[in-house]
């Protein structure tokens, strides 16, 4: 059996944790607050694109476009909250956008978690690389 890219890397404790935030939902509360809602997503039900950035980001590029690998600021906070640095964003390709388009793949350090977002940041699922 061939496992996807990143469930190899992050090995079987990374896997259990990211099955465990897997669906877990705090809705969005003052501010100041620390965790925030994120879906989740099968690593299977991705965009034949993200497949090719996981791969990418595994691989520590070539990348596509010069932002690939940037910091993710979180502005919009819909990611639990981290210190300035500890996400970083890579381009989906869409096929027919003249643009970057707006699907991003965006990593988490220190936990090696992979978020996907088709609507450019406004909502986020953490994929499951078990499933």
């Amino acid at each position: 059996m061939r496992f996807p890219p990143r469930m190899t890397r992050i090995g079987a404790a990374g896997a259990l944790l990211s099955a465990l935030l897997v669906g877990c939902t705090v809705t969005a509360g003052p501010a100041d607050a620390t965790t925030v809602s994120a879906g989740s997503i099968c690593y299977g039900d991705l965009p034949s694109q993200a497949y090719g950035t996981l791969d990418l980001i595994d691989r520590g590029g070539p990348f596509p476009y010069s932002q690939d690998g940037s910091v993710f600021q979180n502005r919009e906070g819909v990611l639990p909250r981290q210190s300035t640095g500890y996400y970083h964003e890579y381009t989906v390709v869409t096929p027919g956008s003249p643009t970057r388009g707006a699907r991003r793949i965006v990593t988490g350090e220190r936990n090696q978690e992979d978020y996907y977002t088709s609507d450019h940041y406004a909502t986020f699922d953490l994929i499951d690389f078990g499933c």
